[in-house]
């Protein structure tokens, strides 16, 4: 069972790939957790299931929306290549926008889980000591959420790690670009190899165990999001 150079490859690709798309989520999902989180609009719940929909969407589904819009037909497509940047599909970097949509609830509901545990009163706090909403949010809001910032880290890179449909859909089986771990298991199987199959396959099931294990003893110890639990 031991790993040849194209499982490596993949091994390393997914590594890149889940902590790329793990930082942009961070970045991306904090605003829109926050604004979830705080907001009265009526139209918040329309966001929030947008943002929620892949949880419930099959992957094939949504990736075969996702490469009309990055197609040379879709909005996306067009857009891409106006600005000269080609096409997104079977590219690492549309791999990397497709894993960051197919990951997005998983990042964003436990900060948003997070911010809304923190209740109004530690933001009142700091209003009353002169502490701007954007001060208060940055030295404030932030530090008290860091557990579910730590849970929502966790869960899009796992996430993010054992993608499957939504990989196949946009990037495709091309080696050393869009060939991650779930793509390489699919070819060893295919090809009846399933040592080299097992091999892989184990080690994403002790990957997802561990990843199990951590969130349990986080939110054991306080650190999950609302009600303790991620």
């Amino acid at each position: 069972m031991e790993l040849n150079a194209e499982d490596w490859s993949a091994v390393w690709l997914t590594l890149k790939l889940a902590t790329l798309v793990t930082l942009i989520l961070l970045v991306v999902g904090t605003p829109i957790a926050w604004w979830l989180a705080r907001s009265r609009s009526r139209i918040k719940g329309v966001v929030g299931a947008v943002v929620s929909l892949p949880i419930v969407l099959p992957p094939t589904v949504l990736g075969f929306y996702l490469l009309v819009l990055m197609g040379p037909q879709g909005a996306v497509g067009r857009a891409t290549e106006a600005l000269g940047l080609g096409r997104l599909p079977f590219t690492f970097a549309g791999l990397v926008v497709a894993s960051v949509i197919y990951s997005l609830p998983f990042v964003v509901q436990p900060i948003q889980n997070a911010f809304m545990a923190l209740g109004d009163r530690p933001l009142e706090v700091a209003a009353t000591l002169r502490c701007s909403p954007l001060a208060a949010f940055f030295k404030v809001a932030l530090p008290l959420a860091r557990p579910g910032f730590i849970t929502a880290a966790i869960l899009g890179f796992a996430h993010t790690v054992g993608e499957f449909g939504v990989v196949l859909m946009i990037g495709g089986n091309i080696p050393d670009k869009t060939r991650v771990i779930s793509m390489q298991i699919y070819n060893h199987v295919e090809a009846l190899e399933f040592g080299q199959a097992h091999g892989l396959a184990a080690g994403l099931l002790v990957f997802s165990f561990v990843v199990l294990l951590g969130l349990y003893a986080l939110g054991g110890n306080g650190g999950g999001t609302a009600g303790g639990r991620p």
